[in-house]
């Protein structure tokens, strides 16, 4: 299934338009702000930056018509610079989180979401991890809130160096189709 999503330099989906139905590493020469911004089809992540660089967003089938009201939840609508359409995956979700750098200290295997390491696995942080199967929601604080990052199957040896310190504390599959 193909994704589609069309950006907007005005609010309620006025001005010059870009439509993307697949990964953008550079939108700045499409257009100069994003106002608004319509998800046809499949489910996307924004970035703040170029080559999928800085904070992220997840997007899900909607009409979003004044991007600036999102600021309230940490979001700067205005400054997306690069998408990324997130496949649909079927079949089962894996993944192993580790509480330090490079695969180390206490790790578990998760095949669900889950809302906080610290209640569920009794880890005090999470710092690197393997995703086998499937397309996950990273969040940095528990009960999937803070900022967020898109998972997809890899090794990933150190959040700090991805994301400037960051930990994640939360984590959701990418079950649906959008």
């Amino acid at each position: 299934m193909m994704g589609k999503i069309t950006f907007y330099e005005e609010k309620n989906f006025q001005g010059r338009s870009y439509e993307c139905m697949s990964d953008c590493s550079d939108m700045s020469s499409y257009l100069s702000r994003c106002q608004s911004c319509r998800v046809e089809s499949g489910c996307f992540m924004l970035y703040e930056r170029n080559n999928y660089m800085g904070q992220q967003f997840f997007m899900r089938r909607g009409e979003y018509n004044d991007m600036n009201r999102m600021q309230s939840m940490g979001m700067m609508f205005d400054n997306i610079r690069s998408c990324r359409m997130i496949p649909f995956h079927r079949g089962q979700f894996r993944m192993k989180i580790y509480e330090r750098e490079n695969f180390g200290g206490q790790s578990n295997e998760m095949m669900d979401d889950c809302d906080n390491i610290q209640e569920r696995y009794r880890m005090s942080d999470c710092q690197s991890c393997h995703v086998m199967d499937g397309h996950w929601l990273m969040y940095e604080q528990p009960h999937y809130k803070g900022r967020m990052m898109y998972m997809r199957p890899g090794e990933y040896r150190s959040f700090r160096e991805m994301m400037s310190g960051q930990r994640f504390m939360s984590m959701r599959r990418i079950t649906d189709m959008c």
